[in-house]
């Protein structure tokens, strides 16, 4: 299992916890990434209107196979959640929750927040370092891409630290649950693109950055910069989420 980069929560007291943080209603539709064995299924089998489980190991489908003919409202999907069709998912999730595999949290979360509008919240078991760079501050030197693009379309919240006693096998990183709640759509693929470009090169302002990527954008980014009343010096990790849109609209249009 660890090469999959999961780890099974053993713990029934963190379980429970995570379904009641997860606020499900009745007719929600739950998306779980990375099923394990089933225990996290059968808690959100019985809370929520049908759940969907995408899940790539196959030395787990006995105990899978065994949830789904305890709880009619379970599907099993046999895939890599990276290159699922997502947008196939019939009904559409509302909820997504989930012990994440630790390799794929950070791209599975920005492509749920972006492929799959119908989800309003998130609530995933993450590494503790994952939990602290996406609900970060501008400023903080874990802010990145990843911290911009999720913030622009939710809340964030830290909703609990996770020891690592309580999984099996026990991992060597700290773990969180992780609470997202939408508030808007995703950015748009030129703006994440444009965030993306904006911190490839950390050492560099802002400017000097998005020249490597565009020729001649250096002049029209000090502008757009000067314009919003930030430096024209600024390094990407000192704009905010909403900065960053701002800039966008005032810069785009460069070939």
């Amino acid at each position: 299992m660890v090469r999959l980069g999961q780890n099974f929560l053993a713990d029934p007291n963190l379980l429970r916890a995570i379904v009641r943080d997860a606020a499900l209603e009745p007719d929600d539709i739950v998306l779980e990434v990375g099923g394990g064995e089933g225990v996290l299924t059968r808690a959100l089998a019985e809370r929520a209107a049908a759940v969907h489980v995408i899940e790539l190991d196959p030395d787990l489908a006995e105990p899978l196979r065994r949830v789904v003919a305890d709880h009619a409202n379970v599907r099993l999907h046999w895939d890599d959640a990276m290159s699922f069709a997502l947008d196939g998912l019939d009904p559409l999730p509302t909820r997504l929750v989930s012990n994440l595999p630790y390799s794929i949290a950070t791209p599975l979360l920005l492509r749920t927040i972006a492929e799959l509008p119908s989800l309003t919240g998130w609530t995933v078991m993450v590494q503790r370092e994952i939990a602290d760079r996406l609900r970060s501050a501008p400023g903080s030197r874990v802010y990145g891409a990843p911290s911009v693009l999720v913030q622009l379309a939710c809340e964030v919240r830290l909703l609990r630290t996770v020891d690592p006693a309580v999984f099996v096998p026990r991992p060597r990183v700290g773990s969180a649950l992780l609470g997202l709640e939408r508030r808007g759509p995703a950015a748009t693929e030129p703006v994440a693109t444009f965030v993306r470009e904006a911190f490839a090169h950390r050492r560099k302002t802002l400017a000097g950055s998005l020249e490597l990527a565009h020729r001649g954008a250096a002049n029209r980014v000090r502008a757009g910069l000067r314009e919003l009343d930030l430096s024209e010096d600024s390094r990407a990790e000192a704009l905010s989420p909403q900065d960053f849109v701002l800039l966008w609209e005032k810069v785009r249009g460069w070939s």
